[in-house]
């Protein structure tokens, strides 16, 4: 009852900063979901103290669970996982998301597409961030990126892409990819 919790559906529940604060997406790739593509996750991080500590992602069409702790790295179905050992864009294989909410970014979204597309092997585009983080720790992408996620689409997967050896930032290399 003293931990707070950030929902896609509810929003936050209390504004007491000190409390850990469970960030739930209970449905990740809704528009998937609804479609009957089988690609959609559920998504739950704990951030303590700002920090995102823990994640689980779990995957109902496949089974498949992704968890991760701070200090004790990243799993996939209990087997210890690894970012990809692939350095920069040649020969990549990179998974993104398009900016559907934001038509504003559509043109720089593009121009980073086209820039990406152009020197990597081949870009995929799922439909559920969660899973395109999780398979990005699991060394099954060799990198992901989207514009205007919120903090429960990314909390789980960014603990499990860092645990897994790799590096998450925003979309100006900072730290503020959990800001909306």
């Amino acid at each position: 009852p003293s931990h707070r919790v950030l929902a896609e559906e509810s929003g936050l529940s209390s504004d007491d900063v000190s409390a850990p604060t469970w960030i739930v997406d209970p449905l990740d790739g809704t528009t998937n979901f609804i479609h009957g593509i089988p690609q959609f996750a559920v998504s739950i991080g704990v951030a303590v103290e700002g920090r995102v500590d823990f994640g689980v992602i779990f995957d109902p069409c496949r089974n498949d669970v992704f968890t991760a702790a701070r200090g004790r790295g990243a799993r996939w179905n209990g087997a210890a996982c690894r970012v990809s050992s692939r350095k920069g864009l040649e020969g990549s294989l990179i998974a993104t998301g398009f900016p559907f909410k934001a038509h504003r970014l559509l043109d720089p979204y593009l121009a980073i597409f086209k820039d990406v597309f152009l020197r990597c092997k081949a870009i995929r585009r799922p439909g559920a961030a969660a899973l395109d983080l999780a398979y990005t720790a699991c060394g099954l992408f060799d990198g992901f990126f989207e514009f205007q996620l919120s903090p429960w689409d990314v909390a789980a997967g960014s603990v499990l892409v860092e645990e897994a050896g790799g590096i998450i930032t925003d979309m100006n290399g900072g730290t503020g990819y959990l800001a909306n």
